[in-house]
């Protein structure tokens, strides 16, 4: 019966391998990169409306103790408080526009007690990689506009630290209000601010994202497509094997001759080229 090739293991296994590539992009992949665009999109819409927006009170757009989201993320704020250099640390291994940098990032404490980190932008490293000096945060109570930003994530989870290669200056490898708080011993709020250009304390106003889409939604589209296309070969090749001289049978055929040594390929020729002669003698004696 024809339907038994069906049971084959090398059938079943290229079953299984299509399906769960199947699986993977439908329910995986394509997922993956619909969400990629969304968030894509939610942040150039924040962005583009944050443009013009006359900068709001940092309580009235992110209460105090609530993490920044991407529904508030990039939306100007005014705060007024302290810096506190005392606790400053810097944000190693980072790009701005293609090039190496470090970022500030600076405690303030604000008018009602609370305390926020500012990023107060980037400087350019100095000889050999090393921090540059820089201008120190300005004393005194000062009122700056930023935009809110989400606490980046370290996956190794490493805390800030100082050595002779950082000339003791605390160092870390993320943007984490997490990481400050826990090496200077300060409360401080989730979410970090992002300084605008010509404010008090700003170094080099770190640039905002380009507004652009992004190859997301044409990737999200190709996982389907390809999900298809693995079904689509799988219901072909199983209709072709229906039918006689199925694509297992020739190449079954083709392993087992591949698998023969010269003299068991000889012998089948010759053989086979005997029957031939057979057949053909009765014509000839008619």
């Amino acid at each position: 019966m024809r339907l038994k090739f069906l049971l084959r293991p090398s059938w079943l296994a290229l079953v299984v391998g299509v399906l769960a590539f199947a699986f993977a992009c439908f329910y995986l992949l394509s997922p993956w990169q619909f969400s990629r665009n969304s968030e894509r999109e939610t942040q150039n819409n924040a962005i583009e409306a944050s443009l013009d927006a006359t900068p709001q009170p940092l309580d009235t757009v992110l209460p105090p103790g609530v993490a920044p989201t991407g529904k508030t993320e990039w939306a100007r704020v005014s705060i007024t408080g302290t810096y506190l250099p005392d606790a400053e640390v810097v944000a190693r291994l980072r790009t701005v526009q293609g090039e190496p940098a470090f970022e500030v990032l600076t405690p303030l404490r604000l008018t009602d007690g609370q305390i926020a980190l500012i990023d107060r932008g980037y400087v350019r490293p100095a000889d050999h990689d090393n921090m540059p000096a820089y201008p120190a945060a300005p004393s005194g109570v000062v009122r700056v506009e930023a935009r809110i930003r989400q606490d980046e994530t370290d996956p190794k989870n490493r805390p800030a630290f100082a050595d002779a290669s950082t000339g003791g200056k605390l160092q870390s490898y993320v943007v984490d209000s997490r990481v400050v708080a826990a090496s200077s011993g300060l409360h401080i709020r989730p979410g970090y601010f992002q300084l605008d250009e010509n404010q008090p304390g700003v170094l080099g106003a770190l640039p905002l994202p380009q507004i652009d889409s992004g190859p997301f939604f044409s990737y999200a589209l190709q996982w389907i497509a390809f999900g298809v296309m693995a079904i689509g070969g799988l219901t072909y090749f199983t209709v072709r094997e229906l039918k006689p001289g199925g694509a297992l049978a020739e190449m079954g055929e083709k392993a087992r001759r591949r698998r023969m040594s010269v003299a068991e390929m000889l012998a089948e020729d010759e053989a086979s080229e005997t029957g031939e002669a057979r057949a053909e003698r009765p014509a000839k004696q008619n």
